[in-house]
């Protein structure tokens, strides 16, 4: 598996990491204004749109014609892009068309912006219901990669940003991803290397399947001390429409905030919030 990026804490006196961007200066066609090395790129990736864009197959002439490129040049990036799925070519007529892999690409992403355009106002409600961190999780690509962060209002602030992955085994997000996500996603984590990040990580098979059947059965999951030592986290799942898991919502906390045994009322703040966002999203229980 690819390495991960941990969740630590930091004082609020801290300075922020840097947030400038990287990208470059863009002309107003929207083409990068530093062309060299990026052209055969840029060909590429518009070719994708463009073919995205017409309503029937095109052939390869008309393709290159519009580019004002070469046939041969634009045979090269179709050649390319077939192999990845971005685009197929009709086996009758030689046409090309936009791959399913845009539309595959285009469905996770949806389900991705619909869940935390969903739940954004949630977020800070439960944010100021509870003066915890809160944040939102999706399976991305395998990955289970924060979507968004909502800082407490206690003196400590966590340094997760969106984007971050997280590890299924030592998260209370991840084991709600086990429990109620695909089948075959638990057999995968169940039969990798489960790091030990911390003591009271579960980095057994035996401990961990006890952990999920547990999360199933009361429908929350935590993670005392298991990624980072003082820690604590309570999770609950977000449904969509046909009842599948489309993302999980939590607050993160110091364990003198959020026990191990977590107050009643935080379990409800937690799965109210995540119930409500899964209406939002035409689940029905």
């Amino acid at each position: 598996m690819p390495p991960r990026t941990t969740t630590h804490a930091r004082s609020k006196a801290a300075p922020p990491p840097d947030a400038k961007s990287g990208a470059g200066p863009s002309s107003a066609n929207g083409q990068s204004s530093s062309a060299t090395g990026t052209s055969t790129l840029d060909l590429a990736l518009r070719m994708v749109e463009y073919l995205a864009l017409q309503s029937r197959p095109l052939p390869l002439a008309q393709i290159a014609g519009h580019f004002a490129a070469s046939k041969a040049t634009c045979y090269r990036h179709l050649v390319t892009l077939q192999r990845h799925g971005f685009v197929r070519q009709e086996p009758e007529t030689g046409r090309y068309e936009a791959g399913v892999k845009l539309m595959v690409l285009g469905e996770a992403l949806r389900a991705r912006f619909d869940v935390l355009s969903a739940a954004r106002t949630e977020l800070m409600d439960l944010r100021d219901r509870t003066g915890q961190a809160v944040t939102i999780c999706a399976l991305i690509d395998g990955e289970l990669v924060v979507l968004e962060l909502v800082q407490g209002r206690t003196l400590i602030e966590f340094a997760t940003r969106p984007g971050t992955r997280l590890d299924f085994h030592a998260s209370a997000h991840g084991k709600v991803w086990l429990a109620f996500g695909p089948t075959e996603l638990a057999e995968r984590v169940l039969a990798a290397p489960l790091k030990s990040w911390t003591p009271r990580t579960l980095s057994t098979p035996e401990a961990l399947t006890a952990a999920i059947a547990e999360v199933k059965a009361r429908g929350w999951a935590t993670a005392p001390d298991e990624v980072i030592t003082g820690v604590n986290t309570v999770a609950a799942p977000v449904f969509d429409h046909r009842g599948a898991l489309v993302g999980s919502l939590a607050i993160v906390g110091a364990t003198q905030f959020i026990p191990p045994d977590p107050e009643d009322a935080q379990v409800s703040e937690v799965t109210g919030a995540a119930g409500r966002i899964s209406r939002s999203l035409g689940w029905r229980s």
